[in-house]
């Protein structure tokens, strides 16, 4: 017996090793968690009443059209908007143009912190363009923000309403609400649930190698927000990245025949040549709409309640989720965390939501 492995071991230990990191690509969460994915129910009958934070950015803007577009089942009382994918003069002017293409001028823009709580500000504009929203023709917003700034709104809404009857849907860096939260904790029991966008356990980050955008952009704000007790749903990269754009399916957005099916289209040619000048490959990860698709059909995902922290201090994971699926803190699991997704249920919803746009 040698003290070496063969070359026949080596290879089969090869062969497991690359079977197991297709796996685990493709079952982000699944490779011994010790806590398994369930289907999520359907969403309750009626409207609920919604915020929408938001920083666009590309996808930002097709989720926001997404939420538009379901007055009957989304009471959006404001969109609240924060530095993010780009500066906040850019990403409130966007948010304006946004709410144009959507027709619904009644729905009040707030904007926001100009910057992360601790650190400067980091944008996306080699994504998203210097407009943040390249692709459609742009034009001047129709109507003016709103005079209060955005935190002040969430404090002073959260303060009037009922136990449990808003949820938030938090779709850029948690700046703003992790504001509101730390100036006024007595709004926390008006939070039905905070819906996030960020995080992933088996996929890696989309920005560093640990960590996403989201809360790499403000990773204080987001520790914040994850130890605040309110109750969280995270719409995981595990489960975003696995619905991918590609041409065909854009094109059935096009043969819409709407301008709100041209605008969602251009956009999405336009994160295709991103992606073919990135990645060699006209395919691409679908972010932000997934959060608008989990409020219209939870039914479409899977998740697990588990414990998540955020790193703030890490020299190469600062941002990076710390996903405790199997118990090792101890900690009470303080979130509901999407890591499933059903892909051609969320392109059916798609469609059918932006058929519904002007």
């Amino acid at each position: 017996m040698t003290a070496s492995l063969s070359r026949r071991a080596l290879l089969a230990a090869g062969a497991q090793l690359a079977a197991g990191a297709a796996f685990a690509q493709a079952n982000p969460g699944q490779v011994l968690i010790g806590v398994a994915a369930t289907p999520l129910p359907p969403a309750a009958p009626g409207r609920q009443r919604v915020v929408i934070d938001t920083d666009p950015g590309q996808d930002d803007a097709i989720a926001l059209l997404m939420a538009l577009a379901a007055p009957d089942r989304l009471d959006i009382e404001a969109l609240t908007v924060s530095v993010g994918n780009m500066p906040l003069a850019v990403t409130e002017k966007n948010t304006r143009i946004v709410r144009d293409w959507a027709g619904r001028p009644e729905v009040p823009v707030y904007a926001g912190y100009p910057r992360p709580l601790v650190r400067e500000p980091i944008f996306a504009d080699d994504v998203h363009g210097k407009t943040g929203m390249d692709g459609p023709a742009l034009h001047a917003p129709r109507a003016p923000l709103m005079p209060q700034h955005a935190v002040q709104y969430l404090i002073d809404t959260l303060r009037a309403a009922p136990p449990a009857s808003v949820v938030i849907a938090a779709l850029g860096p948690l700046t703003n609400i992790a504001a509101a939260l730390g100036m006024a904790p007595e709004i926390k029991p008006a939070i039905r649930e905070i819906v996030v966008l960020g995080g992933a356990w088996g996929v890696g980050g989309n920005i560093t190698p640990a960590a996403t955008f989201n809360f790499y952009a403000d990773p204080e704000a987001a520790s914040v927000v994850f130890r605040s007790g309110v109750p969280l749903t995270v719409v995981s990269h595990d489960a975003a990245r696995r619905v991918l754009v590609t041409p065909e399916r854009i094109a059935p957005l096009r043969r819409l025949g709407n301008n709100g099916g041209r605008v969602v289209a251009d956009i999405l040619d336009s994160a295709m040549a991103y992606a073919l000048r990135r990645r060699g490959v006209a395919v691409g990860p679908m972010y932000d709409p997934c959060v608008i698709a989990y409020l219209l059909r939870p039914e479409l995902f899977k998740g697990a309640r588990v414990s998540v922290d955020i790193e703030t201090r890490g020299e190469f994971t600062t941002g990076a989720t710390v996903v405790d699926f199997r118990g090792y803190t101890r900690r009470a699991p303080n979130a509901l965390w999407i890591n499933e997704v059903d892909i051609d249920g969320f392109y059916t919803l798609l469609n059918a939501q932006i058929a519904r746009l002007p």
